[in-house]
């Protein structure tokens, strides 16, 4: 076949082949990976073949049968494209399978890697610190792979990610370890593998086989040379002469005989070592092999350090004992009604050498022996030398309380300084118990089993354990078409049971729709001006187009998330009040706010004319936050919702034991003629704040913006003999990534709702449906309450359903205040140095 004619058929080739497959085979990954963005690529990848792949291999088979029919033909052109046609499918399809999927698969990895590092760094911009936005991104990935092992039918696709999951894990961290450079790692890390490949290939192809042997230029000759027998044999001549040709000139050469001397074992041995002379000679003259002997000394430099560093450490008073992180209550330090008169004053003490034992944040130290003996505590001098040393962890747990009793060690540095979460915590509640003369070590207050490593530097400071807090499951509640259940966290007898109800009857009638009409997160920072008409210029300014403009420039210029959307001015004498709006993706984002407020307002003293402006608080009460104002009633403030549903009229009779006539009276009287009788703002409800808060507190959001957050006007009225209720919300302040949502529980509730961390595709997303579950949540909740009311079971389902035999509980026992003489003066010791 000619290049001319190959060029001539190349619109044929280009249209029998084509990537219509490919492209139908990727809309299918892609969709399925929009859909469920935590399952496993292999799995994305298995569910598209199986879904689009017969259809994309029929259409191989037929084509391929039709050119090789076209093939048979007798047409000299035509024959020669169909069965290069042909052969081209038949490699398309084999790869379209083999390769092409696996590059899918290697392309939802990178997609999934940028959304871990986007988790990641929203977390940083919403003020987590880096650690904790690491291991909240990593944590993504596991849910992942857990989510792939609770599928059903998996097959042997989970056991191969059972085999490969630790390997898959460190893929994961050494792509995303920074950031926006993980795909040039994936890069680096294909284009090493290449190279190694062919220099595989190049020393595994066999020497013989490169160069040509001399024996090929000698006409088959030289090489029976190779097989003659031996001199000593007595047919060599005539086998010779066998070989050689009659017409053959030969000239036989005998060279004379040589005699060979055995050498003693020194002369091999000395041999031996000048090839190993030789061999090491190379190596240190290789520079590769140099660097790595370098790096070899200096790591063995630093262990040697380390370990003479350990061993003048342990010269200071011996052995270490153990600390302990579980304190019995029986060990703990009692108050006696006499003055101590030293800290370092204890019971006889056993001094036994004890060896000790490093714990991690998720363990407990071994506890004191059960023989009675008491933690040897050494001198404050010799346990302020080992903290100075690095080596407080080395502490037992009587000498870091007694560190932070003489203000040594800050209480807020215990987890920096001893290595160990749980065990830190333990410590505090030592000190706090002997600081205040209460019992906090032996009471129920839980601090063990939790992962502290979420709640540090993310959620809570000074930590002395966890507040656990029933959570019941509402619900599930039709929204938008879809269930979902509604998880909260309360104390309240009757809550989640009303909102049972509430959400039965609401389903009933086709379930809530709802909508979204705002979505942005304010901040309202104070400015001050020499006079007011300077004041006056700025708000005129930052009211004109050009402005803004500049404004938004600067305030979007300090986040990936955050998008200035307008800007509300109010001017008080020489003081200016600047409401900024802003969309901030799937997080609350109070904290990216106010890093892109900060920016411009810097920018209007340096850069926009305004040297004269000082900045009084960049939150100047205008947003405004975790505040009653009729601002956030009026103009919103993070998502607008509002929901509605229609129930039928024997719902309400039957269901909720109620009128639907009594209902829309109730609601006129109670929430509208009632809410502006008590001068409320946006408290025109029956009881949003109790659904919205438990919420809340189930999901991880800020529990004190239940105040603006809690704006809602709840209105019913007589359709056709049917109940149309809704609830407005204009301030809902929620978000599914940062603040609380990183730990644990709540997140596991977050993924019940199918909402945890940035939605994949659209930023936002997963906020917004959170909202509307909110929203919907009250709307059952209000119907429910409301119908109690207008029926009077109110009081009597409380006094059955919330009256529990346990509520009567055991009487309390009564703790006498310890003696002011017999408290050691711990006060102003245990925040010393700014603890």
């Amino acid at each position: 076949m000619s290049i001319v004619l190959l060029s001539e058929g190349l619109p044929f080739l280009v249209v029998t082949v084509g990537f219509q497959r490919q492209i139908l085979l990727t809309k299918a990954v892609l969709s399925r990976a929009n859909a469920n963005p935590d399952l496993p690529s292999i799995h994305i990848v298995l569910e598209a073949v199986s879904e689009v792949g017969p259809r994309i291999f029929y259409d191989y088979v037929l084509e391929i049968f039709l050119l090789v029919l076209g093939s048979n033909s007798g047409i000299s052109g035509l024959t020669s494209f169909c069965f290069l046609s042909a052969w081209i499918l038949a490699y398309d399809c084999l790869f379209s399978f083999t390769a092409f999927t696996a590059t899918l698969i290697i392309k939802l990895e990178i997609n999934r890697i940028k959304r871990y590092n986007q988790i990641a760094k929203a977390l940083e911009e919403d003020g987590v610190s880096s650690d904790v936005a690491e291991r909240v991104a990593r944590s993504a990935g596991k849910r992942a792979r857990s989510s792939s092992r609770s599928r059903p039918n998996s097959g042997n696709v989970e056991t191969n990610f059972n085999i490969t999951d630790k390997v898959e894990t460190s893929l994961i961290s050494f792509l995303g370890a920074s950031g926006a450079g993980g795909i040039s790692n994936l890069k680096l890390l294909m284009l090493l593998g290449f190279i190694a490949l062919n220099v595989f290939n190049f020393w595994t192809v066999p020497v013989d086989d490169m160069v040509s042997s001399p024996s090929s230029a000698a006409g088959g000759l030289a090489s029976s040379f190779f097989e003659l027998p031996k001199l000593k044999d007595p047919t060599y001549t005539a086998r010779l002469l066998s070989v050689i040709p009659q017409d053959f000139p030969v000239l036989i050469s005998v060279p004379p005989a040589i005699h060979y001397d055995l050498l003693s074992s020194f002369f091999r041995y000395e041999k031996l070592l000048e090839i190993v002379s030789e061999n090491w000679s190379l190596t240190l003259g290789n520079p590769i092999m140099t660097k790595w002997f370098a790096i070899a000394l200096c790591l063995s430099t630093g262990l040697n350090m380390y370990l003479f560093n350990s061993i003048r450490s342990s010269s200071f008073s011996g052995i270490f004992r153990p600390s302990s992180a579980l304190p019995k209550t029986e060990d703990q330090p009692k108050i006696a009604s006499e003055p101590m008169k030293t800290a370092q004053k204890k019971l006889p003490i056993s001094r036994r050498p004890v060896s000790f034992t490093a714990s991690d944040s998720s363990s407990t130290s071994s506890e004191d022996d059960e023989d009675g003996t008491v933690e040897s505590t050494r001198s404050v001098e010799e346990c302020t030398q080992i903290l100075k040393s690095g080596l407080a962890s080395q502490l037992n747990d009587s000498e870091a309380v007694l560190l932070v009793n003489e203000g040594v060690l800050p209480l807020y540095a215990l987890e920096k300084q001893l290595g160990d979460m749980t065990r830190a915590v333990a410590v505090r509640r030592r000190c706090i118990e002997m600081d205040s003369g209460r019992p906090i070590s032996s009471s129920k207050l839980p601090y063990l089993h939790y992962d502290y490593k979420r709640v540090f530097g993310a959620c809570c400071e000074n930590v002395v354990g966890y507040m656990p807090i029933p959570v019941g499951i509402a619900g599930p509640i039709i929204i938008d078409g879809k269930k979902y259940p509604i998880p909260m966290a309360t104390t309240e007898g009757c809550l989640v049971a009303s909102a049972m109800r509430g959400c039965k009857a609401i389903n009933a009638g086709g379930g809530v729709t709802t909508r979204i009409l705002g979505d942005g997160m304010t901040r309202g920072p104070c400015v001050a001006f020499p006079t007011m008409t300077r004041a006056a210029d700025a708000k005129i300014w930052l009211d004109s187009e050009e402005g803004f403009k500049l404004i938004k420039k600067a305030f979007d210029s300090t986040s990936r998330f955050a998008r200035l959307q307008s800007i509300k001015t109010a001017i008080a004498g020489h003081e200016l009040f600047i409401r900024f709006r802003t969309t901030t993706g799937d997080a609350m984002g109070m904290n990216m706010i106010s890093k892109g407020v900060e920016h411009a307002l810097n920018l209007m003293v340096k850069e926009f004319g305004f040297d004269d402006m000082t900045v009084v608080s960049v939150s100047g009460n205008y947003c405004t936050d975790k505040k009653a104002a009729a601002i956030n009633w009026i103009e919103g403030r993070g998502k607008h919702v509002v929901a509605e549903a229609i129930i039928p009229g024997d719902v309400v009779r039957k269901v909720l034991k109620s009128d639907v006539d009594a209902l829309v009276h109730l609601g006129i009287s109670k929430n509208l003629v009632g809410s502006a009788m008590a001068g409320t703002i946006g408290g025109c409800n029956a009881h949003a704040s109790n659904l919205l808060t438990a919420i809340y507190l189930a999901t991880g959001q800020d529990p004190a913006q239940n105040i603006e957050s809690s704006n809602c006007i709840t209105l019913m009225n007589n359709l056709d003999g049917d109940l149309q209720i809704s609830v407005s919300m204009p301030s809902i302040e929620v978000g599914t990534i940062g603040g609380g949502t990183v730990l644990e529980p709540q997140g596991a509730m977050l993924d019940l709702l199918g909402v945890r961390g940035p939605h994949a595709t659209d930023p936002g997303a997963n906020a917004r449906t959170l909202a509307r579950i909110i929203a919907s949540g009250v709307l059952a909740g209000e119907l429910s309450l409301c119908s109690a009311l207008a029926a009077g079971h109110l009081v009597k389902s409380h006094m059955i359903h919330n009256r529990s035999s346990n509520a009567a509980s055991k009487p309390t026992a009564v703790v006498e205040p310890t003696p002011v003489a017999a408290i050691p003066d711990y006060n102003c010791k245990l925040y010393k140095n700014g603890a």
